[in-house]
């Protein structure tokens, strides 16, 4: 992550992901694996053997209880709290964060037309 504006990765947060992440992976034929969250597991998704993850299937619980069931992409920018000032600037809002995933700043932002995305720090 050294370019701000880059998309580094996707998430889908949803009340089921047990189920949904099999929809994905009988549909596209992605292989998921367990990522411990402590109390339950989210899951990482893999187009194949040996390859590297391309998004994630987490629960709508704890931490992610606000984050909308949608597919989610996070870009990278230089500052989130500076990011966040613009996005509240130009009518857009905050719905989850700014918190800490991965020790980086993250939050969740909606642009004045409603749609979704995620910023994370560099």
């Amino acid at each position: 992550m050294s370019t701000p504006g880059q998309i580094v990765w996707t998430d889908l947060t949803v009340s089921d992901a047990d189920n949904i992440r099999q929809f994905y992976c009988d549909v596209i034929g992605w292989s998921a694996e367990p990522l411990s969250m402590g109390d339950y597991d989210d899951y990482v998704l893999y187009p194949g053997e040996g390859k590297d993850g391309v998004a994630g299937v987490c629960h709508a619980r704890g931490i992610n209880a606000n984050v909308p069931p949608q597919w989610l992409i996070y870009v990278t920018v230089t500052s989130v709290a500076a990011s966040v000032e613009r996005c509240l600037a130009a009518g857009g809002r905050v719905l989850d964060g700014p918190r800490n995933m991965s020790n980086k700043p993250f939050c969740v932002i909606q642009d004045p037309a409603g749609a979704v995305i995620a910023i994370i720090e560099l």
